[in-house]
Protein backbone atom coordinates (compact mmCIF):
# COMPACT_ATOMS: atom_id res chain seq x y z
CA UNK A 1 0.00 0.00 0.00
CA UNK A 2 1.24 3.52 -0.77
CA UNK A 3 0.01 7.09 -0.40
CA UNK A 4 1.00 10.68 -1.13
CA UNK A 5 -1.24 11.85 1.74
CA UNK A 6 -3.60 13.36 -0.85
CA UNK A 7 -6.12 15.70 0.70
CA UNK A 8 -9.83 15.45 -0.06
CA UNK A 9 -12.91 17.58 0.52
CA UNK A 10 -15.03 17.08 3.61
CA UNK A 11 -18.26 15.36 2.58
CA UNK A 12 -20.37 17.79 4.62
CA UNK A 13 -18.68 21.17 4.13
CA UNK A 14 -16.98 20.67 0.77
CA UNK A 15 -13.82 22.20 2.24
CA UNK A 16 -10.52 20.31 1.86
CA UNK A 17 -9.43 18.67 5.12
CA UNK A 18 -6.35 20.09 6.81
CA UNK A 19 -2.89 18.68 6.27
CA UNK A 20 -2.76 17.73 9.93
CA UNK A 21 -5.97 15.71 9.74
CA UNK A 22 -4.79 13.99 6.56
CA UNK A 23 -1.47 12.98 8.10
CA UNK A 24 -3.24 11.60 11.18
CA UNK A 25 -5.49 9.64 8.82
CA UNK A 26 -2.44 8.23 7.05
CA UNK A 27 -1.10 6.93 10.36
CA UNK A 28 -4.47 5.27 11.05
CA UNK A 29 -4.35 3.71 7.58
CA UNK A 30 -0.88 2.30 8.27
CA UNK A 31 -2.11 0.82 11.55
CA UNK A 32 -5.06 -0.73 9.69
CA UNK A 33 -2.78 -2.08 6.97
CA UNK A 34 -0.76 -3.94 9.59
CA UNK A 35 -3.91 -5.19 11.33
CA UNK A 36 -5.21 -6.82 8.15
CA UNK A 37 -1.87 -8.43 7.33
CA UNK A 38 -0.32 -6.23 4.63
CA UNK A 39 3.45 -6.36 4.33
CA UNK A 40 4.47 -2.79 3.52
CA UNK A 41 3.18 0.79 3.48
CA UNK A 42 4.95 3.49 1.50
CA UNK A 43 4.58 7.27 1.70
CA UNK A 44 5.74 9.45 -1.19
CA UNK A 45 7.44 12.85 -0.97
CA UNK A 46 5.54 15.75 -2.55
CA UNK A 47 5.55 19.51 -2.11
CA UNK A 48 2.03 20.49 -3.21
CA UNK A 49 -0.97 21.95 -1.42
CA UNK A 50 -3.07 18.90 -2.34
CA UNK A 51 -0.58 16.39 -0.89
CA UNK A 52 0.56 16.56 2.74
CA UNK A 53 3.62 14.28 2.58
CA UNK A 54 6.61 16.60 2.26
CA UNK A 55 8.47 14.78 5.08
CA UNK A 56 7.69 11.04 4.79
CA UNK A 57 10.24 9.87 7.35
CA UNK A 58 8.56 11.86 10.14
CA UNK A 59 5.09 10.46 9.42
CA UNK A 60 6.48 6.94 9.05
CA UNK A 61 8.30 7.38 12.36
CA UNK A 62 5.01 8.23 14.05
CA UNK A 63 3.49 5.10 12.48
CA UNK A 64 6.47 3.00 13.63
CA UNK A 65 5.58 3.79 17.23
CA UNK A 66 2.09 2.31 16.70
CA UNK A 67 3.01 -0.78 14.68
CA UNK A 68 5.20 -3.84 15.15
CA UNK A 69 5.47 -5.79 11.90
CA UNK A 70 4.62 -3.83 8.74
CA UNK A 71 7.55 -2.50 6.71
CA UNK A 72 7.67 1.28 6.33
CA UNK A 73 8.94 2.79 3.09
CA UNK A 74 9.21 6.01 1.16
CA UNK A 75 7.36 5.95 -2.17
CA UNK A 76 9.37 7.83 -3.43
CA UNK A 77 11.95 10.19 -2.02
CA UNK A 78 12.84 12.64 -4.82
CA UNK A 79 16.54 12.00 -4.45
CA UNK A 80 17.54 14.47 -7.18
CA UNK A 81 16.59 17.40 -4.93
CA UNK A 82 17.43 15.77 -1.57
CA UNK A 83 20.71 15.45 0.30
CA UNK A 84 21.74 11.78 0.29
CA UNK A 85 23.44 12.08 3.69
CA UNK A 86 20.36 13.53 5.35
CA UNK A 87 18.10 11.04 3.58
CA UNK A 88 20.26 8.17 4.81
CA UNK A 89 20.22 9.54 8.37
CA UNK A 90 16.44 10.01 8.32
CA UNK A 91 15.74 6.46 7.23
CA UNK A 92 18.46 4.95 9.41
CA UNK A 93 16.71 6.64 12.33
CA UNK A 94 13.36 5.26 11.14
CA UNK A 95 14.95 1.82 10.87
CA UNK A 96 16.17 1.99 14.47
CA UNK A 97 12.83 3.25 15.82
CA UNK A 98 10.95 0.51 13.93
CA UNK A 99 13.45 -2.25 14.87
CA UNK A 100 14.57 -2.93 11.33
CA UNK A 101 11.44 -2.25 9.25
CA UNK A 102 12.50 0.77 7.14
CA UNK A 103 12.97 0.80 3.38
CA UNK A 104 14.04 3.56 1.02
CA UNK A 105 12.33 3.83 -2.35
CA UNK A 106 13.99 6.62 -4.32
CA UNK A 107 13.37 8.06 -7.76
CA UNK A 108 13.65 11.11 -9.94
CA UNK A 109 10.04 12.02 -9.17
CA UNK A 110 7.03 12.66 -11.39
CA UNK A 111 6.58 16.24 -10.06
CA UNK A 112 9.15 19.03 -10.18
CA UNK A 113 8.13 21.35 -7.30
CA UNK A 114 11.08 20.24 -5.17
CA UNK A 115 13.68 21.48 -7.67
CA UNK A 116 13.13 25.26 -7.32
CA UNK A 117 12.21 24.76 -3.66
CA UNK A 118 15.67 23.39 -2.85
CA UNK A 119 17.62 25.36 -5.42
CA UNK A 120 18.27 22.82 -8.17
CA UNK A 121 18.01 23.19 -11.93
CA UNK A 122 15.91 20.91 -14.09
CA UNK A 123 18.74 21.10 -16.61
CA UNK A 124 20.59 18.71 -14.27
CA UNK A 125 17.60 16.39 -13.82
CA UNK A 126 19.26 13.06 -14.62
CA UNK A 127 22.80 13.92 -13.52
CA UNK A 128 21.54 14.97 -10.08
CA UNK A 129 19.81 11.65 -9.54
CA UNK A 130 22.70 9.56 -10.83
CA UNK A 131 25.29 11.27 -8.65
CA UNK A 132 23.17 11.32 -5.50
CA UNK A 133 22.15 7.70 -5.91
CA UNK A 134 25.82 6.73 -6.14
CA UNK A 135 26.50 8.47 -2.82
CA UNK A 136 23.41 7.02 -1.13
CA UNK A 137 24.46 3.49 -2.09
CA UNK A 138 27.98 4.13 -0.78
CA UNK A 139 26.55 5.34 2.53
CA UNK A 140 24.34 2.28 2.87
CA UNK A 141 27.08 -0.23 2.11
CA UNK A 142 30.09 1.26 3.92
CA UNK A 143 30.67 2.56 7.44
CA UNK A 144 33.12 5.17 6.18
CA UNK A 145 32.87 6.95 2.83
CA UNK A 146 35.26 8.92 0.66
CA UNK A 147 33.34 10.52 -2.19
CA UNK A 148 33.42 13.56 -4.45
CA UNK A 149 30.82 14.89 -6.87
CA UNK A 150 29.52 18.00 -8.55
CA UNK A 151 26.44 18.90 -6.52
CA UNK A 152 27.50 18.68 -2.85
CA UNK A 153 30.59 18.98 -0.69
CA UNK A 154 32.96 15.97 -0.82
CA UNK A 155 33.37 13.43 1.96
CA UNK A 156 36.78 12.24 3.13
CA UNK A 157 36.80 9.03 5.16
CA UNK A 158 33.54 10.24 6.68
CA UNK A 159 31.40 8.13 9.00
CA UNK A 160 27.69 8.99 8.95
CA UNK A 161 25.51 8.19 11.97
CA UNK A 162 23.29 6.64 13.08
CA UNK A 163 23.81 3.34 11.29
CA UNK A 164 20.60 1.40 10.56
CA UNK A 165 19.69 -1.86 12.24
CA UNK A 166 19.46 -3.54 8.82
CA UNK A 167 22.80 -4.01 7.10
CA UNK A 168 22.50 -2.67 4.50
CA UNK A 169 19.42 -0.45 4.62
CA UNK A 170 17.18 -1.63 1.73
CA UNK A 171 17.18 0.83 -1.18
CA UNK A 172 14.72 0.36 -4.07
CA UNK A 173 14.68 2.30 -7.35
CA UNK A 174 11.34 3.58 -8.63
CA UNK A 175 11.03 3.77 -12.42
CA UNK A 176 8.17 5.20 -14.46
CA UNK A 177 9.23 3.93 -17.88
CA UNK A 178 12.77 5.09 -18.66
CA UNK A 179 15.08 2.31 -19.91
CA UNK A 180 18.21 4.09 -18.65
CA UNK A 181 16.82 4.10 -15.11
CA UNK A 182 16.09 0.38 -15.32
CA UNK A 183 19.67 -0.30 -16.48
CA UNK A 184 21.04 1.88 -13.67
CA UNK A 185 19.13 -0.14 -11.05
CA UNK A 186 20.47 -3.37 -12.53
CA UNK A 187 24.08 -2.19 -12.62
CA UNK A 188 23.90 -1.14 -8.98
CA UNK A 189 22.18 -4.35 -7.90
CA UNK A 190 19.16 -2.58 -6.40
CA UNK A 191 15.57 -3.91 -6.36
CA UNK A 192 13.19 -2.29 -8.84
CA UNK A 193 9.70 -0.78 -8.56
CA UNK A 194 7.80 -0.20 -11.82
CA UNK A 195 5.29 2.66 -11.45
CA UNK A 196 2.41 1.81 -13.80
CA UNK A 197 0.22 4.89 -14.16
CA UNK A 198 -1.27 4.44 -17.62
CA UNK A 199 -1.29 2.37 -20.78
CA UNK A 200 -1.07 -1.40 -21.11
CA UNK A 201 0.90 -2.88 -18.19
CA UNK A 202 2.21 -5.61 -20.52
CA UNK A 203 4.43 -3.00 -22.17
CA UNK A 204 6.49 -2.92 -18.97
CA UNK A 205 7.61 -6.50 -19.61
CA UNK A 206 10.51 -5.22 -21.68
CA UNK A 207 11.72 -3.16 -18.69
CA UNK A 208 11.58 -6.19 -16.40
CA UNK A 209 13.54 -8.18 -18.97
CA UNK A 210 16.16 -5.43 -19.39
CA UNK A 211 16.52 -5.18 -15.62
CA UNK A 212 17.07 -8.90 -15.08
CA UNK A 213 19.48 -9.11 -18.03
CA UNK A 214 21.48 -6.16 -16.65
CA UNK A 215 21.63 -7.81 -13.23
CA UNK A 216 23.18 -10.93 -14.74
CA UNK A 217 25.65 -8.90 -16.82
CA UNK A 218 26.64 -6.98 -13.66
CA UNK A 219 27.25 -10.13 -11.63
CA UNK A 220 24.03 -10.19 -9.59
CA UNK A 221 21.54 -13.03 -9.19
CA UNK A 222 18.04 -11.91 -10.29
CA UNK A 223 16.51 -14.41 -7.86
CA UNK A 224 17.90 -12.31 -4.99
CA UNK A 225 16.59 -8.94 -6.23
CA UNK A 226 12.81 -8.49 -6.27
CA UNK A 227 10.72 -6.55 -8.77
CA UNK A 228 7.62 -4.70 -7.56
CA UNK A 229 4.76 -2.83 -9.19
CA UNK A 230 3.21 0.39 -7.92
CA UNK A 231 -0.31 0.58 -9.36
CA UNK A 232 -3.25 2.96 -9.03
CA UNK A 233 -6.53 1.45 -7.88
CA UNK A 234 -9.31 1.08 -5.35
CA UNK A 235 -11.24 -1.82 -3.81
CA UNK A 236 -14.88 -1.95 -2.74
CA UNK A 237 -17.40 -4.70 -2.07
CA UNK A 238 -18.54 -4.91 -5.70
CA UNK A 239 -17.20 -3.79 -9.07
CA UNK A 240 -19.69 -1.06 -9.87
CA UNK A 241 -19.43 0.41 -6.40
CA UNK A 242 -15.64 0.53 -6.72
CA UNK A 243 -15.81 2.06 -10.18
CA UNK A 244 -18.29 4.79 -9.31
CA UNK A 245 -16.70 5.68 -5.97
CA UNK A 246 -13.28 6.26 -7.54
CA UNK A 247 -14.30 7.66 -10.93
CA UNK A 248 -14.82 11.28 -9.95
CA UNK A 249 -11.85 11.66 -7.65
CA UNK A 250 -9.53 9.90 -10.11
CA UNK A 251 -10.62 11.96 -13.11
CA UNK A 252 -10.46 15.17 -11.06
CA UNK A 253 -6.88 14.35 -10.08
CA UNK A 254 -5.81 13.38 -13.61
CA UNK A 255 -7.45 16.44 -15.16
CA UNK A 256 -5.86 18.77 -12.62
CA UNK A 257 -2.43 17.37 -13.38
CA UNK A 258 -3.33 17.37 -17.07
CA UNK A 259 -4.04 21.11 -17.01
CA UNK A 260 -0.60 21.65 -15.49
CA UNK A 261 1.11 19.53 -18.14
CA UNK A 262 -0.99 20.13 -21.23
CA UNK A 263 -2.81 16.77 -21.35
CA UNK A 264 -6.35 16.53 -22.75
CA UNK A 265 -9.17 15.77 -20.26
CA UNK A 266 -9.68 12.13 -19.33
CA UNK A 267 -12.91 10.77 -20.86
CA UNK A 268 -15.26 8.19 -19.37
CA UNK A 269 -14.39 5.86 -22.24
CA UNK A 270 -10.70 6.10 -21.39
CA UNK A 271 -11.43 5.52 -17.72
CA UNK A 272 -13.50 2.41 -18.47
CA UNK A 273 -10.68 1.02 -20.61
CA UNK A 274 -8.14 1.73 -17.87
CA UNK A 275 -10.11 -0.42 -15.43
CA UNK A 276 -10.53 -3.22 -17.97
CA UNK A 277 -8.38 -6.38 -17.65
CA UNK A 278 -5.81 -4.88 -20.06
CA UNK A 279 -5.72 -1.44 -18.43
CA UNK A 280 -3.57 0.11 -15.73
CA UNK A 281 -6.23 0.79 -13.06
CA UNK A 282 -6.62 -1.90 -10.38
CA UNK A 283 -10.24 -1.13 -9.51
CA UNK A 284 -13.01 -3.50 -8.46
CA UNK A 285 -14.12 -6.07 -5.96
CA UNK A 286 -11.56 -8.35 -4.27
CA UNK A 287 -11.86 -11.09 -6.88
CA UNK A 288 -11.35 -8.67 -9.78
CA UNK A 289 -8.39 -6.96 -8.13
CA UNK A 290 -6.71 -10.24 -7.21
CA UNK A 291 -7.07 -11.49 -10.79
CA UNK A 292 -5.41 -8.35 -12.13
CA UNK A 293 -2.51 -8.58 -9.68
CA UNK A 294 -1.97 -12.23 -10.63
CA UNK A 295 -2.01 -11.28 -14.32
CA UNK A 296 0.67 -8.68 -13.69
CA UNK A 297 2.70 -11.26 -11.81
CA UNK A 298 2.43 -13.63 -14.76
CA UNK A 299 3.44 -10.98 -17.30
CA UNK A 300 6.10 -9.13 -15.29
CA UNK A 301 7.29 -11.71 -12.76
CA UNK A 302 6.72 -9.34 -9.86
CA UNK A 303 7.39 -10.22 -6.23
CA UNK A 304 5.46 -7.34 -4.65
CA UNK A 305 2.38 -5.32 -5.58
CA UNK A 306 1.84 -1.89 -3.99
CA UNK A 307 -1.66 -0.42 -4.36
CA UNK A 308 -2.00 3.36 -4.46
CA UNK A 309 -5.51 4.77 -4.15
CA UNK A 310 -6.37 6.44 -7.45
CA UNK A 311 -7.18 9.94 -6.27
CA UNK A 312 -8.16 11.71 -3.07
CA UNK A 313 -10.13 8.96 -1.37
CA UNK A 314 -12.10 9.83 1.81
CA UNK A 315 -10.65 8.22 4.92
CA UNK A 316 -13.54 5.84 5.59
CA UNK A 317 -13.47 4.49 2.04
CA UNK A 318 -9.68 4.21 2.13
CA UNK A 319 -9.90 2.17 5.33
CA UNK A 320 -12.43 -0.20 3.75
CA UNK A 321 -10.27 -0.59 0.64
CA UNK A 322 -7.24 -1.41 2.81
CA UNK A 323 -9.30 -3.91 4.81
CA UNK A 324 -10.42 -5.70 1.64
CA UNK A 325 -6.86 -5.69 0.27
CA UNK A 326 -5.55 -7.34 3.42
CA UNK A 327 -8.36 -9.73 4.27
CA UNK A 328 -9.58 -10.85 0.84
CA UNK A 329 -7.29 -9.83 -2.02
CA UNK A 330 -4.01 -10.85 -0.42
CA UNK A 331 -5.28 -14.30 0.54
CA UNK A 332 -6.36 -14.95 -3.05
CA UNK A 333 -2.97 -13.81 -4.37
CA UNK A 334 -0.93 -15.74 -1.80
CA UNK A 335 -2.95 -18.93 -2.29
CA UNK A 336 -2.48 -18.70 -6.06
Amino acid sequence: MTSFAETHKDATTGVPISHGERLRNVIEEIVEAERVGLDVYGLGEHHRVDMAASAPAITLGAAAARTERIRLSSAVIVLSSADPVRTFQDFSTLDLISKGRAELLVGRGSFIESFPLFGYSLDDYDELFSEKLELLVELSRNDRVTWEGRFRAPLYDQAVFPRPQQDPLPIWIGVGGTPASVVRAGRLGLPLVLAIIGGDPARFQVFADIYRRTLIESGYDPDNLPVAVHGLGFIADDNEQASEEIYRTFTDMMNKIGRERGWPPLTREQYDWMRSPEGSLVVGDPETVAAKILYWKEVLGIDRFMLHHAGSVPHDKAMRSIELLGTEVSSRVRNA
